[in-house]
């Protein structure tokens, strides 16, 4: 018999692309945060992250993609932002200022993300990186934003939501 064919140990699985993603939000957070903060190179920051992380389990496309595209499109995601809160954009914490901008861009060019998904990632690094608390303001604003930006995808979810639906 070949022995190659008498080799048991399965293939190695890559990590599942949700897995993947969440990472890269993970890191993308910290970089926007970076160079909200510092004003470094968006080119620089990327390349410490992939030398200081592994990023065999980070889809490096997609953090890629959130780090340059966010500040390029600085100016119209403040613009959706701004009229949502209840203060003065230039007021939020930074990592609150972060995790909206990176979210508010996903709910606007990532249409193949669901919005929920969208939110509950926001909200989730928001609760790892923010103020104690601010990830329920995060909550509110993106769900008002989700209904802005994307209201047949939020209307469709609500008829599914309903348990009763069928009765």
């Amino acid at each position: 018999m070949n022995a190659s064919l008498m080799n048991t140990t399965p293939p190695r699985k890559s990590p599942p692309l949700v897995a993947l993603r969440r990472q890269a939000r993970h890191y993308a957070v910290q970089a926007m945060y970076q160079w909200q903060l510092a004003g470094a190179s968006l080119n620089q920051i990327e390349a410490e992250f992939r030398s200081d992380y592994d990023f065999k389990k980070v889809d490096g496309d997609y953090f890629h993609e959130l780090i340059h595209e966010v500040p390029a499109q600085l100016d119209e995601l403040d613009s959706l932002i701004a009229p949502l809160l209840d203060r003065n954009i230039k007021e939020l914490g930074s990592v609150e200022l972060a995790v909206l901008r990176l979210a508010t861009y996903e709910l606007k060019q990532r249409i193949d993300v669901p919005f929920k998904v969208v939110i509950n990632e926001a909200v989730s690094l928001d609760k790892k990186f923010g103020a104690t608390d601010s990830h329920k303001y995060i909550n509110g604003v993106l769900d008002k934003l989700a209904h802005q930006l994307r209201s047949t995808e939020v209307n469709g979810s609500k008829s599914t939501d309903n348990p009763n639906k069928h009765l």
